[in-house]
């Protein structure tokens, strides 16, 4: 049993954190969704912690501005999708801290018209007053975290002190310390629980949440949905970053290939691309409980949950938990592929 001396939250006392969560996000259960599937289903609601318009990237960034304020930062950086919740979300901190924010848009997804470049997330940066800078690449982490760098030794040039927050997995996944943190207070709102379906793209969230549940004693399996890679690429960057974030923690939470699980059922058309699966699975949930899922992240994460289920992965009569990520602005920027 943890006490006050090794429970998960004094683990993580020596990083710092600028405290961005509005409050504990709540966990409901879906009645009506939960009849028809024939499941006893609940959605956290990570898509309400507050700030800038929620989502799972406020408890990541808790960790990433702690360290830029700790380090005297005044410009913040980070690089991420045309409609990424999380330069968004960093802008949304940036701005509550004092900070300025600069977001570098990729070219991640093809094909796309007016309104994914000018209504959503971009607009809602837009209004925070991030500076905003291109790269015309999706498939490129280095490159992408490279030319961060760039503008950062430019701005340093200039008498700011810049903080970078990288894409890439060779650097500390501290955003997942957030979901370390997010997994033990979901324990002590639920209890038990068989399945835990959570969104699985930079790995931040999966990790974190999977590594908070070992140590608050869960046993549910925890899959991760396929938003950006295939299973055996995704599988292979989720063991890298959990062993970081081992690394980073001091515990080892013996997790084996069992514990890693990924499922890239409704990953296609790709990333960023709303197809079929996903535009009915944010149907149901909308047309059945009220909520809104996101296109990207929180769509395909239920798909994902109803496909499990028919592939019997799932047991009618168990107890599973859906992550809601939030990302709901991103809905306006899909309005075309929507309708």
């Amino acid at each position: 049993m943890m006490t006050k001396h090794n429970s998960i939250e004094a683990r993580l006392e020596r990083f710092p954190r600028a405290h961005l969560m509005t409050a504990e996000t709540p966990v409901e259960r879906m009645e009506r969704m939960s009849e028809l599937l024939d499941i006893d289903l609940w959605i956290k609601r990570d898509d309400l912690t507050g700030l800038g318009l929620g989502g799972n990237k406020t408890r990541q960034l808790e960790f990433y501005m702690g360290e830029a304020v700790a380090n005297g930062a005044d410009t913040v950086l980070i690089t991420g999708a045309v409609q990424s919740n999380f330069v968004r979300s960093a802008a949304a901190a940036a701005a509550r801290l004092g900070l300025k924010s600069v977001l570098q848009l990729e070219e991640r997804v093809p094909d796309m018209g007016r309104q994914y470049y000018s209504s959503g997330n971009v607009l809602l940066s837009k209004i925070l007053g991030a500076e905003h800078i291109s790269y015309p690449l999706g498939e490129d982490e280095v490159g992408a975290d490279n030319a961060l760098h760039n503008r950062a030794d430019e701005l340093r040039a200039d008498g700011h002190t810049p903080y970078v927050i990288h894409l890439g997995i060779d650097h500390p996944p501290l955003g997942a310390l957030g979901y370390v943190l997010g997994a033990a207070e979901l324990n002590r709102q639920i209890g038990n629980f068989d399945v835990a379906i959570v969104p699985s793209g930079s790995g931040a969230t999966h990790a974190g949440f999977l590594t908070g549940l070992r140590l608050a004693g869960q046993t549910a399996a925890v899959y991760g949905i396929c938003v950006r890679r295939d299973r055996d690429q995704q599988t292979a960057r989720m063991q890298t970053v959990l062993n970081k974030l081992a690394a980073m923690m001091d515990f080892d939470p013996a997790l084996t290939a069992n514990d890693i699980l990924t499922w890239d059922g409704t990953l296609a058309p790709g990333y960023g691309i709303v197809g079929p699966t996903t535009r009915e699975a944010l149907t149901l949930m909308a047309r059945t409980e009220g909520v809104f899922l996101d296109p990207v992240y929180s769509g395909k994460t239920f798909a994902g949950l109803l496909g499990l289920l028919k592939e019997d992965r799932i047991q009618r009569g168990q107890k599973v938990v859906l992550l809601h990520t939030g990302g709901q602005p991103a809905l306006f920027g899909y309005q075309d592929e929507l309708e």
